[in-house]
């Protein structure tokens, strides 16, 4: 990499950006460029996977390597891509519908083996590239082109089937949340293993204003919880709620009553209470959505050993030209 210091132009590539205006994808390629700018990314060393859809163009945007692959299979590609080359910064670009429809089985099993790279889920709620049909996290009863009565399955409880594959990363953040935003990709880019980052973005066209609840200055008091390391969790338009437990059973109290040891303080590394959190908290319409870290484990062996044992270049080698196979 040249010894100049890099800037976030120096990852934009030339190609013209063809999103619909007021896109949130927008902002979300904004903010990793200036991310990959502040942690000095050598563009030779770092890869972007995308599948299909609205956000799947991103990797023509960026001046690193990329490939544009196929419907739903973003994951597994980029999966081959980090057991032969574990040397490079792989990210994987993927929306509602290409990760949890018909990828739905590629990614479980992304965050099971835990391979070492960052996927970028873009959720906005809806089928946009193929003209607003509703997508597996659209909510229930949404009106579309493909539920024209309201839609009468439950969404996908994104960060709880995360957790329950055995993701060792789970975030969340939102396109409009730009100093937020950015924290976040930091911290999936730092974790070892695989890290899944949710972005909430908003579809100008198909859905717009699905997400306003959670950017709007004064709703967003009342509708999002922005988790933070050792502090306690607090919500409520002054910070006036926080979570208290009640045996195993947490419940939601006023901050004032009870004394701050008695209050739930986050800690992104307990796999109990960030089970908690993607299924209690996120499962209860009462209750405010979650943003920043939900879960981070400490130490991934399963990252270190898929890149250090199972790629031995012997290996390979001798499974191939060995006795276990044939010829047709």
């Amino acid at each position: 990499m040249d010894s100049k210091k890099l800037t976030a132009r120096d990852y934009a590539s030339d190609q013209d950006l063809r999103w619909c205006p007021g896109c949130g994808d927008f902002a979300i390629l904004k903010q990793t460029q200036m991310v990959l700018a502040e942690i000095q990314a050598d563009p030779a060393q770092t890869v972007f996977v995308s599948g299909i859809g609205c956000s799947s163009r991103f990797p023509y945007y960026m001046n690193t390597y990329g490939m544009h692959s196929i419907h739903g299979r973003a994951t597994a590609i980029a999966s081959g891509l980090r057991l032969t080359r574990p040397d490079l910064n792989i990210w994987v670009i993927t929306g509602d519908g290409d990760s949890m429809s018909i990828g739905g089985n590629h990614l479980i099993h992304l965050l099971r083996r835990d391979l070492n790279l960052n996927v970028l889920l873009f959720n906005n709620e809806i089928y946009g590239l193929t003209k607003g049909q509703y997508s597996p996290t659209s909510k229930q009863h949404i009106k579309t082109k493909s539920s024209p009565f309201g839609s009468v399955e439950k969404p996908f409880n994104t960060l709880s089937l995360a957790f329950g594959a055995g993701a060792s990363f789970i975030a969340r953040s939102i396109d409009r949340e730009a100093k937020h935003l950015q924290e976040m990709l930091k911290r999936t880019n730092e974790h070892e293993g695989t890290s899944l980052l949710e972005i909430y973005q908003n579809c100008h066209i198909f859905n717009d204003g699905a997400f306003e609840q959670f950017t709007d200055r004064k709703a967003q008091k009342l509708n999002a919880i922005f988790l933070r390391q050792d502090e306690v969790i607090s919500f409520g338009e002054n910070n006036e709620k926080a979570f208290r437990f009640d045996g195993l059973s947490p419940r939601a109290v006023d901050k004032a009553n009870y004394p701050a040891e008695e209050l739930w303080i986050h800690d992104e590394s307990d796999a109990l209470k960030a089970s908690i959190l993607c299924n209690w908290v996120e499962s209860n319409p009462e209750l405010p959505k979650l943003f920043g870290v939900i879960y981070a484990k400490k130490q991934s062996n399963n990252a270190r050993n898929m890149d250090s044992d199972v790629l031995d270049e012997r290996y390979v080698n001798d499974l191939i030209k060995g006795r276990k196979t044939w010829s047709v």
